[in-house]
């Protein structure tokens, strides 16, 4: 009974983390702008983060990153740089609050911070008017994070 009673809870744990991600605004980051702490409480996939960093809806991080682990994927650019070793470079935790915000790691970069939703200037009322109204989406989810996190720590040389 009692092996039963603390499987379940287990299971119940790791599905409520999973359910419930670290909001956006809820994000905690440490002096260095460095996030410790997992934003679903579960393990990425680094064959997930792969994908989402070599497509254009999603990531695209090959846009501006060259990373040879990703040669299959076309056009890497030169505008960041190479991620090659990047997992030696850096640990879990700074690669998550890069991530997450990186103009709080790097002050006037123009890598998008992908999980941050406020705080943005939005310049497109004065040009166009059309500037989205009201509260944004990270650009991409916990999950999302965490895989590209997973990856990006393969990356190593």
């Amino acid at each position: 009974m009692k092996l039963t009673t603390l499987t379940l809870v287990a299971a119940l744990s790791a599905g409520t983390a999973f359910a419930n991600p670290v909001a956006p605004a809820d994000v905690v980051f440490d002096e260095y702008g460095a996030v410790e702490a997992s934003l679903t409480g579960t393990a990425g996939d680094a064959e997930m983060g792969a994908k989402i960093m070599a497509s254009k809806k999603m990531g695209n991080c090959i846009a501006c990153h060259a990373v040879t682990a990703l040669n299959d994927a076309p056009f890497h650019g030169e505008v960041g740089p190479e991620l090659d070793g990047v997992g030696d470079r850096w640990n879990a935790a700074e690669l998550r609050g890069i991530l997450v915000n990186a103009k709080g790691v790097y002050d006037g970069t123009v890598m998008p911070s992908y999980y941050k939703v406020s705080g943005f200037i939005r310049p497109g009322d004065a040009y166009t008017g059309k500037a989205p109204k009201g509260p944004l989406d990270p650009l991409l989810s916990a999950q999302q994070i965490e895989d590209v996190v997973a990856f990006l720590a393969t990356l190593t040389e």
